[in-house]
This record gives structure tokens, C-alpha cells and sequence, in this order.
């Protein structure tokens, strides 16, 4: 019989840091009642989401049954009736809530520098009022309704507004290419398409209304455009099909009751890439995801009542939706949202906004964190920053070296840090430090949320010991989890419940401490086998960030006649740090050093950029093909600068 393969893991991170006295006293979730939460969730788990739905959501008729599991597909809250929109909304409006009518929504800021501000009573008429549009251009409960915009706050209106009639939005992100956008219009057979003339993108207008039009060309399903006048460039518009949203928005009714909807209604699809390259559209329904989202947003964000939430994600990916919208509106918090580049006009624009908005809580990507590394110190000195008072990461494991960072530069050494960890298919967080309750450690996205069960496992599906890498599994059904790929439940089975009898794969690679801390190590087919030992490219990525003249890393595995893979890394560097040969050979040492000979890189380019995702992420797959030398690379429709590849092709060994 085989010996089972496990991942290695060779990152060691010793430091600890204790939660404040002053913070555990005021947290949400203190450190007795968080361990009584894990207790009650390991008693019954059905229970446990069962009290919190009713102690954080409101429902218009009360379930019948917690879960109907039928592996892999799942129901929760079976029988019970809600809207996302009510719980956004109109529950802010009345009753012992009523108050807040008149407290910010939404805060938003335009990269040109615009400003406006909704109050729960502003985003509820609106919202009515694009619902009715919506019904009056034949958009029916069930429909799908294609929403491609810039992040102002018309995308939330149009989003909340399928929410309260029961249509099922699909938000594409405004950066995606027509032919992206049409595929995911033909896929979900869409009938509607909320856009904008343009958006603003460092100083540049997105074509957004020319992109839609080049998708609906044809043979489409969609009978209706509807477009935000934002950066006022020449559209063509075609009569008949093309609608101003000032014009449709005009004399719309402000009263629009919300749809008394099942807890399994389809709610949003999203689609996220997909192994055969084929987007697939992940499916979320309304009840569970309500209670996920709800519940993970007071609790990891301790959210109080004069927060100011800023989740820099653009609503396009699953964070947004549930982050920057759901989460923190079904709390009656404020949410923060910034339309444009954090580098425009200048690298110190996030922290403009920070101070400018008194923000409280900061939510935002490891690669981010690593690009303000590397514009340096100076440009967050500028500002206060005093209102901050937690902060988050999200979107792939953060190296301790950035986190350490993050917590001294940006929080002062006073702000808790909350590392999460989750994805587009789970609709929430899953794993992360429960400010005031959990010890932290750098790197680490430490512990499942109360009601969460998950493993590390190896090949043949067996637990590992402790700091032994392998792959992340779910045991347990959750809230938030996705209901299946729309139009496709063979594809749900075979990518996520095929892997491992029983349990989600999560795709990742992980290794859980001693201590029951999860070390997440980046997507499995980022793992190399290099030499017959399992490498995770973050761990070397990590120790490659560690010395003082990385700016930022990124590893990738390439075919070896002899090692099967060889490690290439590409490297860039901080300002005023000049490439060389005896760096190119000092920082192969250091990885030596930190990890051991089996890590070291075979390959070391300097890049003045790595290639981007318009969301942040290293597009690792780019550098796969680079890396192996091939002369064109695969879909590129997410790179934020096409000008980064030319640059890498020309990068050679020296």
C-alpha cells in the first residue's frame, strides 16, 4: 500500500501576540462566551446556527427544520421565509431600530474625489424605487439580472433591489472584458443588465456601456440595459432596449413591500474561475447566507453601533457582497465604498480616506499590504490614522513579515488583526481570531468560527498530526455554503465533494499547530513537488518576503527534467534597491536559510511588478506559463496592467 503524501510545511512563526485588556473588556464576544460558543456548536451544530439565526436575522415565517443535509446538497432554516433586503433595510426603520432611519448607510467617495452619503432611509426609498423599475421593465421573481458597474452606490441599490422582488443577480466585475461579461449572461440565460456609461480607474474611464454592448450583441436573452450617467463619456444607446437609470428612476413608486422569500430562494450567483476554465457560477441562496454573513460580521468584526466598516474589496467579488454590502448593512453599521485605485492621484490615498471618514475597522488583501510595504513608511506617516481600532486581511494567506507590518505601521501596535479565511463557495468566514477572545499569531488565520468543522488530511483522506501539512477539508454542512454550480450539480459533485468521501475539499493546503491553529499554505495546485517533497509556493514566498529588500514574492513551480518541478521566483524589490547577481544569489541563501536547500529557488527574476488581478491577486498562473517558457499565456481578461507581462518576458537569468 502507498504511503499517504502530505504537503510539507516549513514556515515556523513563534510569536504570539495577546489580545488588549482594553479591547477584550468592550469585545462583542469575550473569551468565556466564545468557548462556551464552541462547546454549545460541538454539542449541536444545527442548535447553535438555529439560536443565532433567531437572535440576528428576522423572519417573516419561522423554519420548520434547521438542516435537510443530503450530501453534497444542502437546506437550511427548511420552510422559513425572509428577504435580505428587509434585514438591509426596513428592520433599521422601525421598532426599537427606528433611529437609525437617519444614520449613514453607505459613505462613498469617487476616485475623482466626489462624495455622497446614504442614510438607511436614503438607501431604502432607492432601493424600493429600482425594485419597481426592475418589475416595470418585466424582471420577475427567479429572473437573473446581470450587474456590471463601477462601485458607486447604484450597484448596491440594483443589488438589494433584486433582493426585495426575489430576482437573482449576477455581479460581474466591471473590469472583466465583454466577452467575459457575455459568457456569464449566456450561462445564466440573463434578462436584464444594470451598467454604467464608464468608471473611473486611475484617472482613466472604464468603457463599461461599450463593453455591454459588445456582449449583448447578437443572440442574447436580455431585453433590457439600464445605465448610470457617472463619468458622462459618449454611449451609443439603443432605443428600445436602452434605458437612463435617471430617466427610469424618475417616477418610480417609493413603496415596494419585500418579497416574503424562501430560506433556500436563490439568492446570487457568482462565478469564480474554474479548473477546466470554464467560469462557474457558484450558487448562493437567501436564509442561510443571510444568517452566515450576519452573524460572522458583528461577532470577527466586533461591530459597534458608531463603527465606520471599510472593506476596500470592489463588490464584483464574493467579499464585497458580503462585506462591504449584506454583512455589515444586516447590522446597521456604515460602510465605506471607494470607487477607484488606492495609488490615485497618490500612493497615500487609502489613508486620506481613513482619516477623512474617522474609519474604526479596515478590511483588506495581504498583496495590498505588501504593496504599501513597498511604497514605504513615509506615505501612512502623513496621517493619523487614530480612529482605526481593528483591522482585517482577506483574499489568500498573509505572510507574517506583512502582518507584522500591517499591525505596527497601520495599527500602532493597538489593533487587534483578523485574518480570515473563506472563499467565493463558502459565503462567509470560516476560519479567523475572534478579536478579544483568540491570541494571535502572525500568519496564522488561527481558529474555525464557532459552528465551523474543519481538518487537515492527507492523500487518502486521514487526519495528519500536528504541523504536518495536507489538504483543508469541511466535515460539517455551514450556512453560507454554496448550494451548487447553477445548471450544473455533476460539476459541484466532482470539485468538491469527490476528493475526500464525505467532507468538502476546500482546494487549499493547510497544516493545523499544536495548538489547533490553522496555518493556510495557498491553493493546492500552488503546491510543487519538487524533488519528491510537496512545497508550498507561500511558505518560500514567505521567507523570500522576509528579507529586508523584498518588496513583494511570488513562487511558482515549472517542469524539470530532473526534479520534475524546479522553483521559479520572481521577485520585486524595494525603491532604490538595485537587481543584481550577488542579490540574486543572496536571497537564494536566504531561503536556504529560513526554509532549507530543497526550497531553494532554481529560478530568480526581478520584476518592477508582478501581474494582477483588478482585485489584488498575484495572477500565479501567468508566471506558470512565463515560468515554463511558453510563448503565449492563457485568459488574461482580469490583469490590471497588460504592460507587467512584456516587462517579465524580457526579464532574464542573468
Amino acid at each position: 500500500m502507498d504511503t499517504p503524501v502530505t504537503i510539507q510545511s516549513v514556515l515556523k512563526e513563534k510569536r504570539v501576540f495577546k489580545p488588549d485588556p482594553g479591547f477584550v473588556r468592550q469585545a462583542n464576544l469575550r473569551p468565556t462566551e466564545y468557548r462556551r460558543w464552541h462547546k454549545e456548536a460541538e454539542r449541536n451544530f444545527e442548535q447553535f446556527w438555529a439560536r443565532r439565526a433567531k437572535e440576528h436575522t428576522d423572519w417573516f415565517t419561522p423554519w420548520k427544520k434547521v438542516l435537510d443535509w443530503r450530501l453534497p446538497f444542502a437546506k437550511w432554516f427548511v420552510g422559513g421565509k425572509t428577504n435580505i433586503s428587509y434585514n438591509c433595510l426596513d428592520r433599521h426603520l422601525e421598532g426599537p431600530n427606528s433611529w437609525r432611519r437617519n444614520k449613514a448607510a453607505i459613505i462613498w467617495e469617487g476616485e475623482p474625489g466626489d462624495q455622497r452619503v446614504l442614510t438607511y432611509a436614503d438607501l431604502h426609498r432607492e432601493v424600493c424605487k429600482f425594485a419597481n423599475v426592475l418589475r416595470s421593465h418585466g424582471v420577475k421573481k427567479g429572473d437573473r439580472v446581470a450587474i456590471y458597474m463601477p462601485m458607486i452606490p447604484e450597484l448596491a441599490i440594483a443589488m438589494l433591489a433584486c433582493t426585495r422582488i426575489g430576482a437573482i443577480h449576477s455581479i460581474v466585475f466591471g473590469g472583466f472584458s465583454a466577452e467575459a461579461l457575455r459568457d456569464r449572461i449566456l450561462d445564466a440565460k440573463t434578462v436584464c443588465v444594470v451598467t454604467a456609461d464608464g468608471g473611473w480607474r486611475r484617472g482613466q474611464i472604464v468603457q463599461l456601456k461599450k463593453a455591454v454592448d459588445q456582449a449583448v450583441e447578437g443572440d442574447s436573452p436580455v431585453k433590457s440595459v439600464i445605465v448610470v450617467r457617472r463619468t458622462e463619456n459618449e454611449i451609443s444607446m439603443t432605443e428600445g432596449r436602452d434605458h437612463w437609470w435617471h430617466d427610469v428612476m424618475h417616477d418610480a413608486s417609493t413603496h415596494c413591500p419585500p418579497a416574503k422569500l424562501d430560506s433556500e430562494h436563490p439568492l446570487f450567483i457568482l462565478y469564480t474561475s474554474g479548473t477546466t476554465g470554464k467560469p462557474k457560477g457558484i450558487l448562493h441562496t437567501t436564509g442561510g447566507y443571510l444568517v452566515h454573513t450576519t452573524v460572522t460580521s458583528k461577532y470577527i468584526f466586533d461591530l459597534k453601533e458608531d463603527d465606520t466598516f471599510w472593506c476596500t474589496a470592489d463588490i464584483g467579488w464574493v467579499t464585497g457582497h458580503s462585506y462591504v454590502v449584506y454583512g455589515i448593512l444586516a447590522n446597521g453599521a456604515t460602510s465605506v465604498m471607494y470607487e477607484g485605485a488606492p495609488n490615485w492621484p497618490d500612493v497615500d490615498r487609502f489613508w486620506q480616506i481613513v482619516d477623512k471618514y474617522g474609519v474604526t475597522i479596515f478590511y483588506t488583501a495581504p498583496t495590498a499590504i505588501r504593496t504599501f510595504m513597498k511604497w514605504g513608511d513615509e506615505h501612512v506617516k502623513k496621517h493619523s490614522l487614530s480612529s482605526l481600532r481593528l483591522l482585517g486581511t482577506v483574499g489568500e494567506p498573509i505572510n507574517p513579515e506583512a502582518w507584522i507590518w500591517y499591525n505596527r505601521v497601520i495599527g500602532k501596535g493597538r489593533c487587534p488583526i483578523v485574518d480570515t479565511w473563506w472563499q467565493t463557495e463558502t459565503g462567509g468566514i470560516l476560519i479567523t481570531p475572534l478579536p478579544g477572545s483568540v491570541h494571535t499569531k502572525p500568519g496564522s488565520a488561527t481558529r474555525t468560527f464557532p459552528g465551523i468543522f474543519a481538518e487537515v488530511v492527507n492523500d487518502q483522506g486521514e487526519p495528519v498530526p500536528p504541523d504536518q501539512g495536507g489538504y483543508l477539508v469541511l466535515t460539517r454542512p455551514w450556512p453560507g455554503m454554496l448550494r451548487g454550480i447553477w445548471g450544473d450539480n455533476e460539476r459541484y459533485r466532482q470539485e468538491y465533494w469527490s476528493r475526500f468521501r464525505g467532507v468538502y475539499f476546500t482546494g487549499d493546503g493547510a497544516r493545523c499547530d499544536k495548538n489547533g491553529y490553522f496555518w493556510l499554505m495557498g491553493r493546492v495546485d500552488d503546491v510543487m513537488n519538487v524533488a519528491g517533497h510537496r512545497l508550498s509556493t507561500m511558505e518560500i514566498e514567505s521567507a523570500l518576503v522576509s528579507h529586508p529588500v523584498v518588496a513583494e514574492a511570488a513562487v511558482v513551480g515549472r517542469p524539470d527534467d530532473i526534479k520534475g518541478t524546479a522553483v521559479a521566483a520572481f521577485v520585486s524589490l524595494e525603491r532604490e534597491t538595485k537587481a543584481s547577481e550577488e542579490l540574486r544569489h543572496e536571497l537564494r541563501g536566504h531561503v536556504v536559510k529560513e526554509i532549507g536547500a530543497v526550497a531553494r529557488p532554481d529560478d530568480l527574476r526581478f520584476a518592477e511588478a508582478l501581474p494582477k488581478t483588478r482585485s489584488g491577486k498575484i495572477m500565479r498562473r501567468l508566471l506558470r506559463d512565463i515560468a515554463a517558457g511558453e510563448t503565449s499565456v492563457g485568459d488574461t481578461t482580469t490583469l490590471e496592467d497588460y504592460s507587467v507581462l512584456a516587462r517579465l518576458r524580457e526579464s532574464e537569468e542573468a
